[in-house]
């Protein structure tokens, strides 16, 4: 997927994944898939996808400050 934030690009074909998180299930309403990833010039952002009732109904793109990147990592 690719999303342009800001004028810039955040595309998950040429962005390093860093890491994935899940949440629930397959197939469960509010379950989840959350990839952190790092863009060729370094900046970084959540790729989501989930179910209808979840954090995530449609796949989309949120850019991640560079100060809260450990913070996820930790708590995910």
């Amino acid at each position: 997927m690719k999303k342009i934030i800001c004028k810039k690009e955040y595309d998950t074909e040429t962005a390093t994944l860093i890491k994935k998180y899940t949440c629930g299930n397959l197939g469960d309403p509010t379950g989840y898939e959350e990839d952190l990833f790092q863009t060729p010039e370094g900046l970084y952002f959540l790729y989501g996808v989930g179910g209808e009732s979840s954090l995530y109904p449609t796949e989309d793109i949120k850019r991640m400050a560079k100060g809260k990147v450990n913070e996820w990592i930790e708590n995910h």
